[in-house]
């Protein structure tokens, strides 16, 4: 008897979250971008490197005359959808084989000239972290994926190492692929709370 309650809430807690009539939640994972390094400087140029990156994704700012770093660290929430075979790159140099249905990059190249930060060690740093958030919520989501550059180099806080995405703009092999595989479109969600970085796929 108590085995079979335990396998029934496995199996309820396992289900996609129903979101509405016909949408559902494939998979979720969360991150805090106060813990992205140890170091607070470093931290901080990780944070608002991913955040930015976030603002060219949604197409809120185009060009580094328009940033506003105040505002940028205030709470946000952004979103894209990929119907069915449709792709998205992280950025838009892009393998041959991914460019057919290219419909969604993040819109930036993580350089100087755009507003990117820099640690120390390179421009954009922090954009991997971002890169290896998406890769771990679309494997989970059962999304076909490909990424080409491990993170092996350095660690990620809070994401497994065998999901850890090295980007590098324009290298094509410096990039992440997803593709929507499913038969239905789905959503990409991210949600910043000031703190929490959560990304979400869900099904339309």
């Amino acid at each position: 008897m108590l085995y079979e309650l335990i396998l029934s809430l496995r199996l309820l807690l396992t289900q996609p979250k129903i979101l509405g009539a016909s949408s559902a939640l494939l998979a979720s994972h969360s991150i805090n971008l106060e813990n992205r390094w140890d170091d607070q400087f470093v931290n901080d140029v990780f944070k608002d490197n991913i955040l930015l990156t976030l603002y060219y994704l949604d197409n809120k700012i185009n060009d580094k005359t328009q940033i506003d770093w105040g505002k940028i660290n205030q709470p946000l929430k952004v979103e894209f959808t990929l119907k069915p075979t449709e792709t998205f790159a992280f950025h838009e140099n892009t393998l041959k084989e991914y460019s057919d249905n290219l419909v969604k990059t993040t819109n930036s190249h993580f350089i100087g000239s755009e507003g990117f930060r820099n640690s120390g060690h390179l421009i954009g740093d922090g954009v991997c972290h971002l890169a290896s958030l998406m890769y771990w919520v679309a494997k989970d989501a059962g999304l076909e994926t490909y990424n080409p550059s491990d993170h092996n180099f350095a660690k990620i806080n809070e994401i497994p190492k065998e999901y850890g995405s090295g980007i590098l703009s324009p290298n094509p092999l410096g990039n992440l692929y997803i593709i929507n595989n499913l038969e239905k479109p789905v959503t990409f969600s991210f949600d910043f709370d000031g703190k929490n970085l959560t990304v979400a796929v869900v099904t339309q």
